[in-house]
């Protein structure tokens, strides 16, 4: 995933699935409940056309989100200029710039639009609302655009990103792919951004093991970007969640790309990094990731690959380098989550009982040793050691040479390696 992709959109088709009833429908429920319904429905509404006056990530917007509410600054940004002098920390021309967009919004439509489309809204505090995005300060969204039926806070809770680069390597996209299929077969949801390359291989590995996976894109949820993506983000919104920030419509840009990034960092668990070069926007989530204390991970690739160059710069700082879907959950997920031990081949020598595996130890290479001193070697007593001498002879580790004993050829030369030694003449 790069911030690079140059905008290709189309509309997508209604979801397969029935989606939840949408905001409108809840704020029409309620009209009747009396005052604090319609508060909720005005904060709601109000919400639903700061999406379209304030670009993802805008801080600036965020404080005055925060400071005003989003019902007094949809009035500020749409009343008289003088009043629109409240909002500190901008300059007359952008300023007039948020103005105009305000007056061009029409949160009504996109609720329409929305409800068209299967797409719900969630804002914050309400029940749905994954917490863990309110690390974002004042950069946290306005609101998600959400497509799909799963509670989007429960599947957030145990969540990872997958990212990389666009143009990756076979190597890259078979390492995505079976990440995100070990992720998903153990109950993990798998969060990317759809673009070509790690992105798709992440979100394809996760549904063909039948599992859970989110889509964080850069435009509107009805949108199909990229285009050749379209199918695969039916099959998501079917079978896990398609979200974003902006509404319904909205076509990609490049900053708006960069800016979704700290979306899929925030909301994980962890963001695992498979190929990225050293300019990659996937690093930007990676980044963003360590900046909000989440884990980050990098898949190493070949020292002389450029597309692992940025990785392998992450895990020289302090991201954990991980090759499975089990060594990721041992990072990110609970205690008693851990990896298997990971061990060599077995060999010979390691099914030898102790006292036979001392005197083996002792015997020198290359050269026959007495009894006597293979005893002093060992720190056992010398008709112990007459004794597994004669057992290491039965298996084939020892020959005998007059009155010494030395190492046989077998295992001299392949060091006891996995299988059975050679055996040896007496």
């Amino acid at each position: 995933m790069t911030g690079a992709e140059q905008p290709e959109p189309r509309l997508l088709p209604v979801p397969l699935t029935e989606p939840r009833p949408g905001p409108s429908a809840q704020a029409a429920e309620g009209r009747e409940a009396g005052s604090g319904c319609r508060a909720e429905e005005q904060a709601l509404l109000a919400r639903v056309a700061l999406t379209r006056v304030v670009e993802p990530g805008d801080a600036c917007g965020g404080r005055w989100l925060r400071e005003f509410g989003a019902v007094e600054l949809m009035r500020l940004l749409s009343g008289p200029e003088a009043e629109a002098g409240l909002l500190s920390g901008v300059g007359p021309e952008r300023l007039a710039g948020y103005r105009g967009r305000a007056a061009r919004a029409d949160p009504g439509r996109d609720l329409a639009a929305a409800a068209e489309a299967g797409v719900r809204f969630v804002v914050p505090g309400s029940p749905e609302w994954p917490t863990q995005l309110d690390d974002l300060g004042d950069a946290r969204p306005v609101g998600l655009w959400v497509r799909g039926m799963p509670d989007l806070r429960a599947w957030a809770l145990r969540s990872v990103a997958l990212v990389g680069a666009r143009a990756c390597t076979p190597y890259g996209a078979h390492m995505a792919q079976g990440l995100a299929a070990g992720l998903a077969e153990r109950g993990w949801v798998v969060v990317s951004g759809a673009a070509y390359g790690i992105d798709g291989a992440a979100h394809r590995g996760a549904l063909a093991s039948g599992g859970a996976t989110v889509a964080v894109l850069a435009c509107g949820v009805d949108v199909a970007y990229p285009r050749g993506h379209a199918g695969m983000l039916g099959r998501i919104a079917g079978q896990g969640l398609v979200l974003g920030e902006l509404p319904p419509g909205s076509h990609p840009t490049r900053s708006r790309f960069l800016l979704r990034n700290r979306v899929i960092a925030a909301l994980t668990r962890g963001t695992v990094v498979v190929e990225a070069a050293l300019r990659s926007g996937a690093l930007v989530t990676a980044r963003r990731a360590q900046d909000l204390g989440r884990f980050t991970m990098g898949v190493p690739g070949p020292a002389t690959s450029a597309l692992s160059a940025g990785v392998h710069e992450l895990l020289r700082g302090e991201a954990v380098l991980v090759t499975d879907a089990a060594e990721v959950v041992e990072l990110v997920g609970g205690m008693g989550e851990l990896a298997p031990e990971r061990r060599g081949p077995v060999l010979a020598r390691d099914l030898l009982r102790p006292a036979a595996a001392r005197v083996l130890e002792a015997l020198p290479a290359g050269r026959p040793a007495q009894p006597e001193q293979l005893a002093l070697a060992a720190g056992i007593g010398t008709d112990e050691v007459i004794g597994r001498l004669y057992e290491l002879h039965s298996l084939g580790f020892v020959e005998r040479q007059g009155d010494g004993w030395e190492l046989s050829r077998g295992t001299a030369a392949e060091g006891t390696q996995t299988g059975a030694p050679r055996r040896g003449g007496g």
